[in-house]
């Protein structure tokens, strides 16, 4: 979206100019799924589709929101000092979650907004929207206010609105990759040391193709909580006889040595994907390192297998655009992006290959499933910013 187009959005709804232009990205896995709260390895990018937002100061203490993509609700207002969940303000409780912690902080906001939002990303979809907008309400809040948080205390307070304030057990991975992305790079983020590197993503002559089942799914009425819990039940069996705080930091070796621990099939499973896919994680970026895109490829395909498998987190949707994927010529790999339950998958293919890739991949999918997948390409993107 223009910025031109962006003003003119915000006029029209709120009859002045904004002040201020913001862009904030969605984000891939590229693999690590399900590691992240884990204590384990995740390597995401942002990507080029995502949330504009536009914004001005106000006298009272409403901060006013507005989204071109949910216009029936028209403007859900909230007042700085009753910052609530409420079911009805549907998206903007993201929004609200961000105020009351950065007010929480110690964030002198002293009046309103007025905010606009106009977003790119398929709402449903996987691709992280709830971090995009959290990330870009802290960006608009400390533009406008002139605040000087760092990054990385942003991205924690988007973690807890949505494990405080929304109810959804995630990890850092989404509003990290969202708030830290460059372009042209992936990050190899350790999650429980909150350590990490920026990894140049050197394709060649293939691209990244985000497939949408367009099925979509809400995190919190999904069994994302459950699965944490069920780690959580696993690393406790396992701490009997380990000195660990978390399966991060178990190796594929190690856990196989100790898995007679579990009477429970269901937790072995598990925790044998938390275990095998942070390794796997950790193979992905070596392979990326020497461009080794082949090897890059079957690490994906195997980090699908696990997720279908041992996770049980993909569903007849997503093993369809895999599965499918994974018979097409010019492809290197392919897996489900994100936390599952519906949403998007991704397939690593060559250039050349795209457009036939598409067409058999969508015929397929609608012959299984009864209805069309959407395809996007991925150009890789910085984080949460400014525009102007």
């Amino acid at each position: 979206m223009k910025v031109e187009a962006l003003k003119q959005a915000f006029s029209k709804v709120y009859h002045e100019k904004p002040t201020g232009c913001y862009f904030s990205p969605g984000r891939i896995n590229l693999i690590g799924e399900h590691t992240d709260y884990n204590g384990g390895h995740v390597f995401p990018c942002a990507i080029s589709l995502g949330i504009y937002g536009a914004a001005s100061p106000r006298t009272d203490q409403k901060f006013c929101f507005y989204s071109a993509n949910f216009e029936k609700q028209g403007i859900i207002e909230a007042d700085l000092k009753e910052l609530s969940f409420v079911a009805e303000d549907s998206w903007a409780n993201y929004a609200k979650g961000m105020l009351l912690f950065l007010l929480k902080s110690g964030a002198k906001i002293t009046h309103g907004l007025n905010i606009y939002i106009n977003g790119n990303i398929p709402d449903g979809a996987g691709l992280s929207s709830s971090a995009a907008l959290e990330m870009l309400i802290g960006v608009i809040v400390q533009d406008q206010f002139k605040l000087t948080i760092e990054q990385l205390e942003l991205v924690k307070m988007g973690v807890k609105t949505e494990n405080d304030f929304i109810g959804v057990n995630s990890g850092i991975m989404d509003q990290f990759a969202v708030a830290m992305s460059k372009q042209n790079y992936a990050i190899l983020l350790d999650t429980e040391e909150i350590k990490y590197e920026y990894v140049p993503l050197d394709l060649k002559d293939n691209v990244i193709v985000i497939m949408n089942t367009n099925k979509k799914r809400t995190l919190a009425d999904s069994k994302y909580n459950e699965r944490r819990s069920e780690c959580e039940k696993g690393l406790k069996i396992l701490q009997e006889k380990l000195a660990i705080n978390s399966l991060g930091e178990l190796n594929s070796l190690t856990f196989d040595e100790y898995s007679y621990l579990f009477t429970d099939e269901k937790l072995l499973k598990r925790c044998r994907h938390a275990v095998w896919e942070n390794e796997r994680t950790l193979n992905a970026k070596t392979a990326l390192g020497k461009g080794d895109l082949n090897e890059f490829g079957h690490l994906m395909n195997a980090s699908h297998v696990s997720l279908e498998n041992d996770y049980e987190v993909t569903g007849k949707e997503l093993d369809t655009l895999v599965h499918t994927a994974w018979q097409q010529p010019g492809v290197l790999g392919a897996r489900m992006t994100g936390a599952g339950f519906g949403g998007c998958a991704i397939a690593l293919v060559a250039k050349k290959h795209v457009e036939d890739f598409q067409e058999k991949v969508a015929a397929t999918y609608e012959q299984v499933i009864g209805y069309q997948p959407s395809f996007y390409l991925a150009a890789t993107a910085d984080g949460t910013k400014i525009i102007e």
